[in-house]
């Protein structure tokens, strides 16, 4: 099982009784809690917080933190100067959710300016608004905070049963004595393609962490009851079920394509994957990434100790009679 990235598995959940009264308080949307919610249960290692500056615009430029760790999505707390008076570095703020129920603290260690075309055009490779990833920046606010975040608490949500942290997965692989694990990212239901992937990947290790994100995701994505009760039919009839296990991942969806694509693979690591199935067009939307870029962005990464399983696209050849890709299958799909 691989150390967590960083070397260390990130905990910033607090149990002590902290007396939040006088402290200024900061409503955030449910996307920022969730940030939150992963830097606190390790899920973001080594992330302790929202970044500063100098990791920030590293990643932008870098794909690397300002100590040369590996990645690709900056994690960052947008905010409007008018929507909290006085507020300066070195304060703590206390950031609330109601949807989630968050209350956390942050101390700022600083605030600066961004630009938000030069954000986009980094991690998305476009300024164009139709990108939902590209909307969401321009929907952002005009100033950044970073600094380290404490959990103070949260409420227990829909599909907490199936929410394991980083810390859980890893003593969940260790009880059932897996050594390789292979992970599989998706925010959609399985289809044929998918179950020959997951399976053909299960045949090189010991087990298969399937992972699906749950969350805000692009109009016309399939909703979340949806995905999990079908992956629960499929294990359930189609997996030994000492092989296979499933957790859902709450965050949003970046569609950053190849950038994102690391991101994902960083995530898997820490919950103690060993290898990280990449698909076609993996976190894509629309045409603004090639088929496969997100297999070439991890030749930049030879330090990111997680081991990507690369496929193509699967179809099922009537010739052949088998499931087959255009590396195996001589004969138009067309």
């Amino acid at each position: 099982m691989p150390a967590p990235h960083g070397g260390k598995l990130i905990n910033r959940k607090t149990k002590k009784q902290i007396d939040t009264k006088g402290l200024t308080q900061f409503e955030i949307n449910t996307n920022l809690s969730e940030d939150i919610i992963n830097i606190a249960n390790g899920v973001f290692s080594p992330l302790e917080g929202f970044l500063v500056k100098n990791d920030f615009e590293n990643v932008l430029n870098e794909k690397r933190l300002s100590n040369d760790t590996p990645w690709t999505i900056p994690i960052i707390l947008d905010f409007n100067k008018e929507e909290i008076n006085n507020i300066k570095e070195g304060d703590t703020l206390l950031l609330t959710n109601k949807e989630t129920g968050l209350q956390a603290l942050i101390d700022i260690d600083e605030i600066y300016n961004y630009d938000k075309g030069t954000l986009a055009n980094k991690v998305y490779k476009t300024i164009k608004i139709e990108h939902p990833g590209v909307a969401n920046v321009y929907n952002m606010k005009n100033q950044l905070m970073g600094g380290k975040i404490s959990l103070l608490k949260k409420n227990k949500r829909e599909y907490d049963e199936y929410n394991l942290t980083p810390k859980e997965t890893r003593v969940l692989f260790k009880g059932k004595g897996w050594r390789d694990i292979v992970a599989f990212q998706t925010r959609n239901p399985p289809h044929i393609g998918h179950e020959y992937v997951q399976k053909t990947a299960l045949t090189f290790v010991d087990g298969l962490f399937i992972n699906p994100i749950i969350g805000k995701k692009k109009i016309g994505d399939f909703k979340d009851d949806v995905i999990l009760k079908s992956y629960e039919t499929l294990m359930k009839h189609y997996y030994l079920k000492d092989r296979a296990v499933m957790s859902i991942l709450r965050t949003s969806m970046k569609y950053a394509g190849p950038r994102e694509a690391i991101h994902h693979a960083i995530m898997r690591k820490n919950y103690g994957c060993t290898h990280f199935i990449v698909g076609r067009d993996h976190a894509g939307v629309g045409n603004y990434y090639g088929p496969y870029d997100a297999h070439e962005i991890f030749n930049e990464f030879p330090d990111l100790r997680i081991i990507p399983l690369f496929f193509r696209s699967f179809s099922q050849c009537k010739i052949c009679g088998s499931i087959v890709n255009d590396k195996i299958c001589p004969h138009d799909q067309n």
